[in-house]
């Protein structure tokens, strides 16, 4: 037995290495159908066949849904297409008179961040339905990648309180650095100060965002800083 025993400890720890969890592999996959409407979707899915990489694909498409006007009962991202399209037509036959631009919907994904405990996706969307000026916002979904579950904030964060403080103080470094003749009283609406809803991770840090008109005018655009993760490591649960 004692002989034995150094090769059972062996085969234990071959055992244990197939065992441990491989990072998940990410493709592009692009929606290429021809639309009457200028239409593109090219997103990032788990590669991987089995129910984590199906309950995260299933998310990244929720998600996707979620930031588009159009998505009424759309139940997946190629009906919701389809409606744009057939929304488009239906404009061009009802109002032959009128002469706006040609309807666009882009879609886009980018991987931000990936590690064993969370995996950040930016999805990128524009929407122009005619008018001054079309309907752009990026969401940032933070994804746990062993249940494949979609992570709340303060399941990443665990002091909201002090992040905030901290966030704060960036935010104004961070505005003060692009344009010394911005404050933050060109912000928030005359509101005291709030997160942004989209938190997410990158190599550097936090990304926090703010979309058109979640803080202040369109003509000031996203409204985006950084957090390094030596500032924000004290109040995260998750890195």
């Amino acid at each position: 037995m004692k002989k034995l025993f150094p090769f059972i400890i062996i085969l234990v720890l071959l055992s244990a290495c197939k065992d441990e969890a491989q990072p998940l592999e990410f493709e592009t996959h692009y929606i290429d159908t021809a639309y009457e409407a200028n239409i593109t979707a090219a997103y990032d899915t788990a590669k991987t066949d089995n129910a984590q990489s199906a309950a995260i694909n299933k998310n990244i498409e929720d998600a996707i849904l979620q930031t588009v006007n159009s998505s009424e009962n759309a139940t997946s991202l190629e009906a919701l297409l389809k409606n744009f399209n057939a929304d488009y037509l239906k404009f061009k036959s009802d109002y032959p008179e009128v002469s706006e631009p040609i309807w666009e919907l882009n879609i886009e994904t980018e991987l931000t961040y990936q590690s064993p405990e969370v995996i950040t996706l930016a999805i990128s969307t524009y929407e122009f339905k005619g008018g001054a000026h079309g309907n752009d916002q990026i969401t940032l979904l933070n994804i746990d990648p062993k249940t494949g579950k979609n992570l709340a904030i303060d399941a990443i964060i665990n002091d909201q309180k002090g992040f905030t403080d901290l966030a704060k103080s960036e935010f104004i470094a961070a505005i003060e650095k692009n344009d010394d003749n911005t404050s933050i009283e060109n912000y928030f609406f005359g509101k005291p100060f709030q997160l942004p809803k989209n938190i997410g991770f990158s190599d550097e840090g936090l990304i926090l965002i703010y979309n058109v008109y979640e803080v202040a005018s369109y003509d000031l655009g996203y409204t985006e800083f950084m957090i390094s993760f030596e500032k924000a490591e004290p109040f995260l649960k998750r890195h």
